[in-house]
C-alpha cells in the first residue's frame, strides 16, 4: 500500500520541479494521523503536568469563561428586543472561549479529547486511565471554582450596571430552565462541537481564533449546554440569591457534564482514533 502511494505521488508530480514539489507539500493539509499525533503528544504533556499547574490553569480558565457571560449580557442589555438580537448577542458568547483557548488555559471540555487520545493509543491502560481521571477531576473542580468566583464578582463586585446584572440574571435563569433530559442532549452536542474544534486547531495555524469563534458561536446561538460557560451563568443566579447551590448541581450541572463527556469522548475521540489507527505505525510506548 505504501509503495503504491509513493508510485502514485511520483507519477503525479513528474511535471513539477523540486521547488514546486516543496510548495505542494507546504500547501497540503496535514493528514489525519498527523493531527492525531499532535494532539496525542499534547495530551501526554497534560497528563504529566503537576497538580498546581493544572489547578491554577483551570481556575484561570473558569474565571476567563466569565467573559462570555459578561460580553453576552452587555450586548443584550444594549440591544433592542428584536428578532435579530440573538444573532448579534451570541457573538459575545465566543469571547471567553477565545481567551481560554488562545491563552492556553485548561478547559475541561478540551480534555474530553486531548488526554483521552493517549489513553486510547497507549498500552498501559490502567495508569493512563488513572491519569485521565486525575486531570479531569482537577481541571473540572478548578474550572468550577473560577466560574463561581467570577459569578460572585459579577453579582456583588459593583463593576456592572443594573441593566447588565439584570441581563446576566435572565441569561442564567434561561440556561437553568430546561429539563435535565434536554440539558443532557444539548450537552452532548456542545461536547461534540468543542472536541471537534480542538481536533481542527492543529491544522488551523493563523485562523485559530476564527475557528474558535465560529464553533463557539454555533454553540451559543443554538443554546447548546457547555458545563463551564453555563456554570458561570447559573452560578450567577446562585450568587444573586435566585437558586441554591444544590439546584445548580441538579438538575443543571450533572446532566450537562454527562452530555459534554459523552459528546467529546464517543463522538470525537473514539471516532477520530478509529479513522487513524490503521494508518499509525506501531507505537513504541
Amino acid at each position: 500500500m505504501a509503495v503504491e502511494t509513493e508510485q502514485r505521488e511520483a507519477g503525479g508530480s513528474s511535471a513539477l520541479d523540486e521547488r514546486e514539489r516543496r510548495e505542494v507539500e507546504e500547501l497540503s493539509p496535514p493528514r489525519a494521523v498527523v493531527v492525531f499525533e499532535t494532539i496525542r503528544r499534547e495530551g501526554g504533556n497534560e497528563l504529566d503536568r503537576p497538580f498546581i499547574s493544572l489547578f491554577a490553569s483551570g481556575v484561570a480558565a473558569g474565571s476567563s469563561m466569565g467573559f462570555s457571560l459578561c460580553a453576552l449580557g452587555l450586548l443584550r442589555s444594549m440591544l433592542p428586543d428584536a428578532p435579530w438580537r440573538p444573532l448579534v448577542e451570541s457573538l459575545g458568547y465566543t469571547v471567553g472561549f477565545i481567551v481560554v483557548i488562545m491563552g492556553r488555559q485548561q478547559l475541561f471540555t478540551e480534555n474530553t479529547l486531548t488526554v483521552v487520545l493517549p489513553l486510547l493509543d497507549g498500552r498501559d491502560k490502567l495508569p493512563l486511565a488513572a491519569g485521565v481521571a486525575r486531570v479531569w477531576a482537577v481541571v473540572l473542580c478548578a474550572n468550577l471554582i473560577g466560574a463561581g468566583a467570577f459569578a460572585w464578582f459579577a453579582a456583588h463586585g459593583g463593576a456592572f450596571s443594573e441593566a447588565a446584572r439584570s441581563a446576566f440574571l435572565a441569561i442564567g435563569n434561561q440556561a437553568a430552565s430546561l429539563p435535565p433530559a434536554s440539558l443532557f442532549v444539548r450537552g452532548v452536542v456542545a461536547g461534540w462541537l468543542i472536541a471537534l474544534m480542538v481536533w481542527m486547531l492543529p491544522a488551523a495555524e493563523s485562523t485559530r481564533p476564527l475557528i474558535v469563534a465560529l464553533v463557539t458561536y454555533v454553540v451559543g446561538i443554538a443554546g447548546f449546554s457547555h458545563v463551564i460557560a453555563g456554570s458561570v451563568e447559573v452560578l450567577y443566579t446562585v450568587a444573586a440569591g435566585e437558586r441554591t447551590l444544590a439546584a445548580f448541581v441538579w438538575p443543571y450541572a450533572l446532566p450537562v457534564l454527562a452530555g459534554n463527556v459523552i459528546g467529546g469522548v464517543t463522538l470525537v475521540a473514539l471516532l477520530n482514533y478509529a479513522q487513524v489507527m490503521a494508518e499509525k505505525r506501531p507505537a513504541a510506548s
